[in-house]
């Protein structure tokens, strides 16, 4: 299975390149772990940016939950040196949103966590807004740091052709986790602190199909048509496609 970067972990090397082109001698570089499928987001980051990339592939990984999983990434991040960490704010499947505090807890650094937006001062500080239900909050650091970005913070460059075509000669390593120093019990299923017991399905059959539908349609900003299988709709005129 091919692995896809979602829109938050997208717009976290979008503006990874844009810090690292603003500052003489800055390198981006994107880091993953999973099976061989998952260097296809590798790839993608390259299109975005990247520099170069990094794969920590390992058939003890599978199973890892978040705790192995931070583990894994810390010990990269820390083998390859850095000055800011940026991850999207969390996975498109489990979306517990913890792992990004929970690499900077290893690596000893802070942890600005859910960005919506992000800027560099002169100083070596990292600042951040982010909203909730009580308003907008502004938070800063001193830099080493790990940010977490939503996928409002900031717009997606459209891929040109010569990015594209220069991805195809940049640099992406594979690391087993005998180059992290890690040993293969302390990941995996069995190492998991927690673990999936059951999965039930969805009564009813069918499922939910959203699909893009045009705003002018939608004059209160949600429009749904129940089709017996399924439903369509959109928000606010923003086009989106979802089904599960």
């Amino acid at each position: 299975m091919r692995a896809q970067l979602n829109d938050a972990d997208a717009g976290a090397v979008e503006r990874a390149w844009r810090i690292a082109v603003r500052r003489t001698g800055s390198q981006v570089t994107a880091v993953t772990m999973g099976p061989a499928g998952a260097a296809a987001a590798l790839r993608k980051s390259l299109v975005l940016g990247a520099d170069e990339g990094v794969h920590i592939r390992d058939d003890a990984l599978y199973g890892c939950d978040a705790l192995a999983t931070s583990r894994v990434l810390a010990a990269a991040v820390r083998r390859l040196g850095f000055d800011l960490v940026l991850c999207g704010s969390a996975a498109s499947g489990s979306a517990t949103a913890v792992v990004p505090a929970m690499v900077a807890e290893r690596l000893g650094v802070p942890a600005l966590c859910l960005a919506d937006s992000l800027r560099l001062d002169g100083e070596g500080r990292v600042e951040i807004r982010r909203a909730d239900r009580a308003g907008v909050e502004t938070l800063a650091a001193e830099l080493p740091a790990v940010v977490s970005v939503t996928r409002r913070c900031g717009t997606l460059r459209y891929p040109r052709y010569a990015a594209i075509a220069q991805a195809r000669h940049k640099l992406v390593r594979t690391w087993p986790l005998s180059r992290l120093d890690i040993k293969r019990s302390e990941v995996g299923l069995a190492a998991a602190a927690t673990r999936v017991r059951a999965v039930s399905p969805v009564e009813g059959g069918g499922g939910r199909i959203l699909v893009d539908c045009d705003a002018r349609t939608a004059p209160c900003g949600w429009r749904s048509i129940d089709e017996g299988r399924g439903t369509a709709g959109c928000f606010a005129g923003q086009g989106w496609a979802v089904f599960w």
